[in-house]
């Protein structure tokens, strides 16, 4: 390739780098077969699985992904320029308290006070499947999508793991296991850091009309999976039973993830932080692309990643990669 094929590769993609990443260019998927989907989840009777050495919802969670899990080589996992560190859980992928790369859903215990009595609640923690998910709209290489059926998907043959889409969660839920991914190929000492995973709400289980393994193993049917709308008003319904709550609604402009509790959300925020749990639950948070800041460090980084999308270009055209250019 001559020097004026790749400037000018490289003015398109900047261009339209920088078109995606203000959202003008991306179009309305076409609409699912069926309506989008969601999941409600009920707190007032999830209980951890008490008994379990494992809750359920966890432990198939591991067992249906676990094919999926990143493998990296040890000689592969090292700092590249200019950071001086890797985030490296191959050798921790037990883990089960926490989101990691190989563990993509958990359930946080949180003690509380509400109206002069001691409770103790449980509460499952994955990806929210959000409806203007900026992780997705934020990705300079478009790894993230959201799925005309509702799930929040992470191509992992396209991410590089610049960890952006973590940045911009509100709940930080996308982990990075260095070693593996894309920019192995392209610049390992330059650009990159690995893959995100997350839960993808079993989204190979649900396009074949399964349900999520989470949902089907849960022995309390303490998460209800249906189209999104469904799940809002069955929260509305269980909710008002209760004189409870609901999270998910509003939050981040919106999820696919309606959550139930008898507990003021505001109370188990509070208890998540004070008791020096991550992710908390914050209340009424604000979608990241709604803020003047965000869209326009959405526009700084479109130039840089229009660049970074040329030079991909390039490097496949070089490889003779001519179909996936």
């Amino acid at each position: 390739m001559n020097r004026r094929e790749f400037l000018k590769r490289t003015a398109i993609a900047g261009i339209a780098g920088g078109i995606a990443l203000t959202g003008l260019g991306k179009l309305k998927p076409a609409l699912a077969a069926t309506a989008p989907v969601g999941t409600m989840i009920d707190l007032t009777k999830c209980d951890g699985c008490a008994g379990r050495k494992l809750p359920a919802c966890v432990e198939v969670c591991r067992e249906t992904n676990r094919d999926r899990f990143p493998r990296p080589r040890p000689e592969d996992i090292q700092p590249y320029w200019p950071q001086k560190k890797f985030e490296d859980w191959s050798k921790k992928q037990d883990v089960t308290n926490r989101l990691t790369p190989y563990n993509w859903t958990f359930v946080q215990k949180v003690e509380v006070e509400y109206q002069g009595k001691k409770a103790t609640v449980f509460i499952p923690r994955r990806c929210m499947h959000c409806d203007n998910p900026p992780c997705a709209n934020l990705c300079p290489f478009s790894a993230q999508e959201k799925t005309p059926e509702g799930p929040v998907l992470i191509d992992p043959n396209a991410c590089f793991g610049g960890a952006k889409c973590r940045e911009v969660c509100p709940w930080q839920i996308p982990q990075r296991q260095a070693g593996v991914g894309l920019y192995l190929k392209i610049a390992p000492k330059l650009a990159g850091g690995g893959v995100m995973y997350k839960c993808d709400l079993c989204y190979s289980r649900i396009s074949r009309g399964s349900l999520p393994a989470c949902v089907e193993a849960c022995p309390r049917e303490a998460i209800a999976f249906g189209t999104k709308e469904e799940m809002r008003r069955k929260a509305h319904v269980r909710a008002a039973a209760i004189n409870g709550y609901i999270y998910g609604e509003k939050e981040n402009g919106g999820t696919s993830t309606f959550y139930v509790s008898a507990v003021p959300f505001e109370i188990l925020h509070r208890a998540l932080i004070a008791q020096k749990q991550v992710p908390g639950l914050p209340v009424g948070v604000e979608n990241y692309l709604e803020n003047v800041n965000g869209l326009a460090e959405g526009l700084l980084i479109a130039p840089v990643a229009g660049v970074l999308a040329a030079g991909l270009a390039v490097y496949k055209g070089m490889k003779g990669d001519g179909d996936n250019e």
